[in-house]
């Protein structure tokens, strides 16, 4: 064997695959073992191989559990067990259970074992050295290829599997790969993104409304899930979930990636609108300025990255009225009157479509952002509905006493609960 040839080799594979150099060494060793079992080896033996990449020396063993007799199922036992599988039962769960059936190339009576060493217990395996040989057939070597193709697939899917789990919750770069046909099941195109060394998925449900993808265009994308699949490691991601935009701000707003500024909470209509409501953890920081950047380069930044989504940056407040007041904007709020989880905010007549929002955009996405139901409503209708309750009141006091009141109480009492 050229040893130079294949430490070059073993080199190769390893920075290629992502592969540690002692895990391409076991799979060599698998293969080697595998190839000696097929010419010279039985048939339930388990066979070791030991390869020495300096030398390229290659020993062989074999390998036997020491069992006891208190192991080893009863001709009874077996004969029950063989009778419960024709009849298609299944075996109670028992202390034999734990019991073995006895095969002389796959296990070793203690008595027996004790000979070669003396300290050796029940359970334990024990190695029986083997005559190494260097001729191999031609059904051999295609065996070993096969061990080492598949060995490396598990452990190149292994690599790749523990890398991105690692970055779950955090932001990749990736370039379009392949785009799937429209169908009205999928409301949408699966689009496949190369990441690296796999491919990752992006959703219908994942993906912006509106936004074009083209094969060959690079995005930012953020790792929702990884996936253990039969094949290969599914890297689901995502450009419309909130935390996409939380990262997005992480990575342009150094205040936030230093917790100098704290992202409280998150609403975001994919494509359309989001809204940011932000927290100052030290004082003298502006956390609106910070993230907004000087002449707006760094909602800027975000804005481009989301295709022109509108971003209202808010500041958030421990005082529930006040934060509902600027969640709100950018329409100005008058008044913001709380019961238990509900909220009626009231604004300038000429702020009452801004507060709402197109098709009420504005004020949901306040709601999902504040936690509260929010009820909003110009001035003028507030007070028209508010009076007749006051008059309706004073109509039953006349009632009662029999008299008259004068409309200057009337209007008292109303300009009173107008204040």
């Amino acid at each position: 064997m050229d040893l130079k040839t294949f430490t070059s080799v073993i080199n190769q594979l390893a920075e290629e695959k992502g592969i540690a150099k002692e895990k391409l060494l076991e799979i060599i060793e698998m293969a080697l073992a595998a190839a000696y079992k097929k010419d010279y080896g039985q048939k339930g033996q388990i066979i070791k191989a030991r390869f020495n990449p300096e030398t390229g020396e290659v020993k062989f063993s074999q390998i036997k559990l020491v069992a006891d007799k208190d192991r080893l199922y009863s001709e009874e036992e077996l004969e029950k067990l063989k009778e419960k599988r024709i009849s298609g039962q299944q075996p109670e769960e028992t202390k034999t259970e734990k019991k073995i059936r006895f095969n002389p190339e796959r296990h070793i009576m203690i008595e027996e074992a004790k000979k070669t060493k003396k300290e050796i217990k029940d359970g334990e395996e024990i190695e029986f050295p083997l005559t190494a040989s260097e001729d191999y057939g031609r059904i051999a070597a295609q065996t070993a290829k096969q061990v080492i193709i598949q060995k490396l697939h598990e452990a190149e899917r292994e690599t790749i599997l523990n890398e991105f789990k690692q970055k779950e919750g955090e932001i990749i770069s990736g370039i379009v790969q392949r785009i799937d046909p429209f169908t009205p099941e999928k409301k949408g195109r699966n689009v496949y993104v190369d990441i690296g060394k796999t491919t990752g998925i992006l959703f219908p449900l994942e993906q912006i409304p509106g936004e074009y993808y083209k094969i060959g265009q690079r995005f930012r994308f953020y790792v929702l899930q990884v996936e253990d699949t039969p094949r290969e490691p599914q890297v689901v991601l995502s450009r419309a979930h909130p935390k996409f935009l939380t990262k997005l701000f992480e990575l342009e707003v150094p205040e936030i990636s230093g917790e100098q500024v704290v992202i409280k909470s998150i609403a975001r209509e994919p494509g359309s609108r989001s809204k940011v409501a932000l927290s100052a953890t030290e004082e003298g920081i502006d956390p609106i300025g910070s993230a907004v950047g000087q002449k707006g380069t760094r909602i800027m930044v975000i804005i481009n990255e989301l295709g022109g989504e509108k971003i209202d940056v808010i500041e958030w407040s421990e005082d529930p009225e006040k934060f509902i007041a600027n969640s709100i904007s950018p329409a100005k709020v008058r008044k913001v009157k709380l019961s238990k989880n509900q909220a009626l905010v009231i604004v300038p007549e000429d702020q009452l479509s801004l507060a709402i929002g197109k098709n009420g955009q504005n004020v949901r996405l306040a709601a999902k952002l504040t936690g509260w139901k929010i009820d909003v409503r110009g001035e003028t209708e507030y007070q028209t509905s508010t009076v007749p309750k006051e008059v309706e009141k004073v109509k039953k006091v006349k009632e009662k006493k029999g008299g008259k009141v004068k409309k200057e109480k009337t209007k008292k009492k109303t300009s009173k609960n107008d204040k």
